[in-house]
């Protein structure tokens, strides 16, 4: 596998490793994470060599609004229990990878805008929280409906199971959508456990957000980042791969995007 085709989501959210049969098809659809990953990597490697900025002088005059500057008065993160907390050296090298990640989306973000879909995937409109939740996360997780077993579950339904956050549909959703996207899966993860699929789109998202931050999203993120922090002190096992997506979350906000009242303290 080549190591420079750059992957939309770390390994640290939680999937397998990606040993695929021999008979795997990157001209079907991804019947398993594992082929996900693969797919999107083979996306990755067809990128036109150009780089596009797109910036909108509107927003770095927009006015900070009252729920923004009430949100910095808010309290920091919860403190990593003990053995909880990420070493410095580990959230220098995900904000690193983090911020490629981002260059290689705007990089290529018209190429993957020109790309069809496939005809399952109707993207909700930007207003619709509940098609959004569905969406992302599929109507099993979203109408708390238990999965099949193995044996019956053949292929994968992604109505049911949610739409990854794949290039071709995330290079579609402009600055408003990603927004609003982040605000109804906060609204979900506010009262509902933190799962693999919540963490790939959240990822997802933040790569998606554009610098300097709106006062919307300046707020989401932070609000994000201390939920993040509540949900670990629920965990009792330090070595739970859940432990490690809501440290990278935590990591990305007060690091990369400079909310470092929000850091945790290196172990």
């Amino acid at each position: 596998m080549d190591g420079g085709v750059e992957e939309l989501m770390p390994r640290l959210l939680p999937v397998d490793d990606c040993d695929l049969t021999e008979d795997f098809d990157p001209t079907v659809p991804p019947r398993t994470p594992q082929e996900y990953l693969k797919r999107v990597q083979i996306e990755a490697s067809r990128c036109p060599d150009v780089v596009v900025a797109q910036i909108d002088p509107k927003k770095l005059t927009k006015k900070p609004t009252v729920n923004f500057l009430a949100s910095l008065k808010i309290s920091g993160c919860q403190p990593a229990p003990e053995g909880y907390s990420p070493t410095l050296k580990w959230q220098q090298q995900q904000v690193a990878h983090f911020s490629a990640v981002r260059q290689s989306l705007n990089k290529n973000r018209n190429h993957w805008q020109s790309q069809h879909l496939d005809s399952n995937v109707a993207m909700p409109k930007s207003e619709d929280e509940e098609g959004w939740k569905k969406f992302c996360l599929g109507e099993r997780l979203y109408s708390e409906i238990e999965m099949l077993p193995d044996n019956e579950n053949l292929g994968v339904d992604y109505i049911k199971v949610g739409f990854p956050p794949l290039l071709s549909i995330v290079s579609r959703m402009n600055q408003a959508t990603v927004t609003s996207v982040l605000e109804y899966l906060m609204s979900w993860f506010g009262e509902k456990p933190f799962t693999p699929e919540l963490g790939r789109w959240l990822y997802a998202l933040l790569a998606c957000l554009e610098k300097p931050l709106l006062p919307e999203a300046h707020s989401l993120i932070r609000q994000l980042a201390r939920r993040c922090s509540e949900v670990r002190l629920l965990e009792e096992n330090k070595n739970e791969e859940r432990i490690s997506a809501l440290n990278l979350i935590i990591c990305l906000v007060s690091r990369y995007f400079d909310q470092y009242d929000l850091a945790d303290e290196p172990s």
